[in-house]
């Protein structure tokens, strides 16, 4: 009974999110768009001519194309733009990710660096842009140099110092000795584009996949036809539409309708709607962290026996099982148990106790002395203002999940979800904790979410959390050739956030992508790319 009445008091929150997210203006219009499911004029334009040129399309309806996730545009070189490009079939990188999250040849036939600065990278012939321009070396070279002096990440990440093109060869010079370079080189950004005939302004670029940018609108839509310069294969849909449905309530109703034939981001209690010949489910495993970052700028979470007591006190185990159904992992580390050489199942982390971790709070001097359930010190409450967001179906069921928990050793949580949150994790000052959902091991190595989450001045190290002996590990790794070594190093900073208490690592996602019975090569990946294929069809 009690976890009926928490799912249905989920429900309530989820709402309220997405009613929060509406009015906060993270679109306004396009939130009534999304409401009626409504295609635009473009849209229906490009369906129509493809209809009565007797071709097939298909709908895909997705939580993820919009402003809040960072997805305003295709464009590979604008901040995370570049997983709208390689998810919907637009653009490809150099090297492909296997579901093991092993590196295997794509744009690139093959690569070797010389145990220093220098890479050499044989390119695949016959290879076309949707602009009809061929991939030769130049235009890898002017891709590479674009992202380079546009990307917020690309030059940290890569350290490319220079490039040189000869036919189908590139020769890469980084700065200093960069194991990770390919690694970071299959991340979306490094998406290989056509820099001539792409529109930046509008962001919309010529790649080497199976389709082509014909109509977009953020938050709302993205029309796509096939490419007929595809080099691996033919494109099976003529025109492909991607529409934006953030709400959960709405993507599955639109998917129960007939209105969309797949959905990437569907809900977990609204998986028994699908549960049967009609549709379709593909499943995997995945590096998709809900964890929770500290804000290290906050009065309040800088007392460590508070970091302590959350981390001791939300259930992690009961979070899987009964909001998640089941579909994912307890989190330990920053990656999931089994994951390589450096999975959780390595590190220590606080395990779900409640009365250990009052007993925290209370030696530190938080105590409950009016009797309301509520901790305080020095006549402050302990309230943790806690910033989430609703795209992600799974983390309001977290916020509601933290906050029963947090409750019964005594600390209240005030919960602001919302699709604004961009505008909140500006000012630090706003906010305790962000709980937010990031592909922790997007290239298959452990550096990219240390460099992003754990490195002062970083993109994802929203708390401002530095501590110099993990600055110095990461600065190690970065050189770091030998992978036994590499898993080591990863191990021992893992150790040392959550020794710190910087970070709580509450589950990792099992992906689920639901289609159509009649639908098929919409496959889900480890990695979380590759959604919309060559091989992507539809009866």
């Amino acid at each position: 009974m009690r976890n009926n009445l928490l799912k249905r008091s989920t429900f309530i929150l989820a709402a309220l999110c997405l009613a929060a997210g509406l009015l906060a203006g993270c679109g306004g219009s396009s939130g009534e768009k999304e409401k009626t499911a409504a295609p635009e004029a473009g849209e229906t334009a490009a369906a129509s001519q493809a209809e009565e040129a007797g071709g097939k399309t298909m709908v895909i309806g997705d939580t993820t194309f919009n402003a809040e996730n960072w997805e305003e545009t295709v464009d590979p070189h604008r901040t995370y733009n570049g997983w709208a490009c390689i998810r919907y079939g637009i653009g490809e990188t150099l090297v492909h990710y296997t579901d093991t999250m092993e590196l295997e040849p794509w744009l690139a036939k093959s690569w070797e660096n010389d145990g220093d600065l220098t890479w050499t990278i044989t390119l695949q012939d016959n290879v076309y842009f949707s602009s009809g321009r061929l991939m030769d070396g130049e235009a890898v070279k002017e891709c590479l140099e674009h992202l380079i002096a546009n990307h917020d990440r690309a030059p940290e990440d890569t350290k490319i110092k220079e490039i040189k093109a000869e036919g189908q060869v590139l020769t890469i010079t980084t700065s200093e000795p960069n194991p990770a370079l390919m690694n970071y080189l299959g991340d979306p950004y490094g998406c290989i584009i056509d820099v001539q005939a792409s529109d930046f302004e509008k962001g919309i670029v010529a790649g080497t996949g199976p389709y082509v940018v014909v109509d977009m609108q953020t938050d709302h839509h993205l029309t796509l036809t096939k490419n007929d310069n595809y080099w691996n294969g033919t494109p099976k849909i003529d025109t492909l539409t991607i529409r934006t449905l953030s709400d959960g309530d709405t993507l599955s109703a639109a998917l129960l309708a007939g209105d969309i034939d797949a959905a990437y981001g569907m809900a977990y209690e609204a998986y028994p709607n699908f549960e049967n010949d009609n549709f379709q489910f593909s499943s995997i495993d995945t590096s998709r962290a809900f964890f929770a970052s500290m804000n290290m700028t906050s009065p309040v979470i800088q007392d460590p026996a508070v970091r302590k007591a959350i981390a001791m006190g939300i259930n992690k185990e009961g979070f899987v099982s009964t909001l998640l159904e089941g579909h994912g992992q307890p989190g330990n580390g920053a990656f999931p148990d089994g994951f390589s050489t450096f999975g959780g199942e390595n590190v220590k982390t606080e395990t779900y106790d409640p009365e250990g971790a009052a007993k925290v709070l209370e030696e530190a001097g938080w105590k409950d002395t009016d009797g309301d359930g509520i901790r305080e010190k020095d006549g402050k409450k302990l309230t943790i203002r806690w910033l989430t967001y609703p795209s992600r179906q799974e983390l309001p069921l977290l916020a509601e999940s933290a906050q029963a928990s947090l409750k019964d050793i005594g600390i209240e949580l005030d919960i602001n979800c919302t699709a604004n949150r961009r505008d909140f994790l500006a000012k630090m000052e706003s906010w305790d904790i962000y709980a937010s959902a990031l592909v922790t091991a997007p290239s298959g190595d452990p550096q990219y979410f240390f460099t992003t989450s754990c490195l002062p001045g970083m993109s994802y190290n929203f708390g401002a959390y530095e501590n110099a002996e993990v600055t110095d590990l990461i600065e190690k790794m970065s050189t770091e050739f030998d992978p036994a070594e590499r898993g080591k190093l990863a191990i021992e900073l893992q150790q040392k956030i959550l020794d710190d208490n910087a970070y709580v690592f509450c589950s990792f996602l099992q992906m689920n992508m639901i289609s159509r019975a009649g639908v098929t090569g919409y496959t889900a990946h480890a990695c979380d790319y590759y959604q919309v294929t060559a091989d992507l069809d539809i009866e």
